[in-house]
């Protein structure tokens, strides 16, 4: 989930805007390759950017939230969306493949151990890299806490921020079918993957307008269009990663290892009305980290850009670039 949905106050609390100093191709394996860039200090403390989604792409405004003089900069394109190749696609796409091209990342870049910043989809990528890898990471700092639990997807595709947005939730219901309707993700699938690229193109407008429209906390409801390359990308992977359930073992696994990262201290950001990555989900991660610290933003959503998200980030990263 996730993708930059701006609103142009937020830009008050962000840094000038940066040019990479390096940018790369990675080859990845599996017939993928990923777009990564670094900007800011060459040398400086490494902060990794997950992005949202699956799917989301990074954008410059992700840079945007770290002192250019203080960090090294490190964002990248997950596989098959954005500038990573082949666009689209899910074929060796799984979030261990994600978790095993972050490191090869860490390690093409020399980095021995670095902070891991992502938000929604990116803060639920950063939690298992995390437990698979915590000896490489120095802090987390997640925003919009998403742990794909059947609770949380069944929240979000069958019906529960729908009850807040009706008219909304009405919209991503009409392309379906009624008889199709009691699994979303699963209807949603038929017509994004089946080879029609006009077809995928539209339900994919369709299953992107709906998380759009509830990003922020001043929504009108309404997503927009978004460019049919984009959409399709995103809706495909998340809806891919969606049906597999992120391809963990079980229900709640990201919550039931979190006893492997308690010694990595973590800031949790989160919008007090989150209607795409509800509160609950942070608070339970936190109560069991025991080394988070918790940050709910009392008029905000979930968008990376809401303005009071943005400030805390830029401030939990100033005190981080302070070793405080």
């Amino acid at each position: 989930m996730d993708k930059f949905s701006g609103q142009k106050n937020a830009v008050q609390y962000l840094y000038p805007p940066v040019e990479p100093f390096d940018r790369q191709m990675l080859d990845v394996g599996d017939g993928h390759s990923v777009y990564m860039e670094q900007s800011g200090r060459a040398d400086g403390l490494p902060v990794v950017v997950l992005h949202g989604g699956p799917g989301g792409g990074c954008s410059p405004a992700m840079r945007r939230y770290f002192d250019p003089k203080v960090y090294r900069i490190i964002l990248f394109d997950q596989r098959g969306c954005g500038r990573s190749r082949p666009h689209a696609s899910v074929e060796a796409n799984t979030t261990w493949h994600l978790v095993d091209d972050i490191e090869r990342i860490r390690t093409t870049l020399g980095v021995d151990q670095w902070i891991v910043f992502g938000g929604s989809w990116g803060a639920t990528l950063a939690l298992i890299y995390a437990q698979a890898h915590p000896e490489h990471v120095q802090h987390l700092v997640l925003r919009g806490v998403f742990t794909m639990t059947a609770a949380e997807l069944d929240w979000f595709y069958g019906g529960g921020a729908g009850a807040f947005w009706p008219e909304t939730w009405e919209r991503f219901l009409a392309p379906i079918p009624e008889d199709e309707r009691g699994d979303m993700i699963a209807a949603y699938h038929r017509r994004l993957f089946s080879g029609d690229l006009t077809e995928e193109v539209a339900h994919a407008k369709a299953w992107s307008a709906w998380e759009n429209a509830l990003a922020t906390v001043h929504s009108t409801g309404v997503g927009g269009d978004s460019p049919s390359d984009y959409a399709r990308a995103f809706a495909r992977l998340e809806n891919h990663y969606f049906t597999h359930r992120g391809f963990l073992e079980h229900d709640g696994q990201i919550l039931a290892q979190m006893g492997k990262i308690a010694h990595i201290p973590g800031t949790i950001v989160q919008g007090r009305y989150d209607m795409i990555c509800p509160p609950a989900t942070a608070h339970r991660i936190a109560a069991r980290w025991g080394n988070a610290d918790l940050r709910m933003i009392p008029v905000a959503g979930h968008a990376l850009s809401e303005p009071g998200i943005s400030a805390e980030l830029v401030g939990v990263m100033q005190k981080l670039a302070r070793g405080t």
